[in-house]
């Protein structure tokens, strides 16, 4: 596919944020700590279900030490209805312990930090320094993977391939929310198996040649 020439991709952008002037995050939390969580549940997870065990799970315990002295065992229940909830148990309490260890309770704000959390990867990472700390990062999931690959915004066959074209491609006047506004789109309108075309605010700078109008 051609890419989209840096007057699309300002075009596009500015469409989503005429749309969207404030985007954020649809995960429901309070606290540094409690993004971690709720994105680390995330995985393979919708938004909605998430926030509805972090609704249950917080009242409860939503500190690294109230999490960790749950325990393993005590934390499965509250995540009983996700997708992959053994592991994500697994690594919620060995990144609480981590936490409580060696960044003094509190979550670490790098890259490198970050990364050392079990159940924290890179996209993880990504979302975390983009909404936390303000960092100019992109956190590539499926749904700003299809969007970037099928309007030509960035193709890429991988996750990092798209990560790295779209570093190099998003104007930094809309950096800041770029991350938001695609996976937004993706969500709602460039959807997966039957994408709303006739919705869509940037069909006029989308190269996919499958659109449905």
């Amino acid at each position: 596919m051609k890419p989209l020439s840096k007057l699309d991709v300002e075009r596009l952008f500015q469409h989503l944020q005429q749309q969207n002037p404030h985007p954020v995050t649809e995960l429901n939390y309070e606290t540094p700590f409690q993004l971690m969580v709720a994105v680390m549940l995330s995985a393979q997870s919708t938004d909605v279900g998430v926030n509805k065990v972090t609704a249950r799970l917080f009242p409860v315990a939503n500190t690294p030490a109230a999490i960790y002295a749950l325990g393993e065992e005590g934390v499965k229940p509250y995540l009983a209805t996700l997708g992959l909830y053994h592991n994500k148990a697994k690594h919620l309490i060995a990144a609480c312990r981590m936490i409580l260890e060696q960044f003094d309770g509190e979550l670490p704000s790098t890259r490198e930090a970050l990364e050392q959390l079990p159940g924290v990867g890179r996209k993880t990472a990504n979302v975390l320094l983009n909404i936390l700390f303000g960092e100019l990062v992109i956190a590539v999931d499926t749904h700003i993977f299809r969007v970037s690959n099928r309007t030509g915004l960035a193709v890429g066959k991988t996750v990092l391939d798209v990560e790295k074209r779209l570093m190099r491609r998003v104007p930094k006047a809309y950096f800041q929310h770029a991350h938001h506004w695609l996976i937004l789109h993706g969500r709602y309108v460039c959807k997966a198996r039957k994408p709303l075309c006739a919705e869509c605010v940037i069909y006029d700078a989308c190269h996919w040649r499958e659109k449905t109008i």
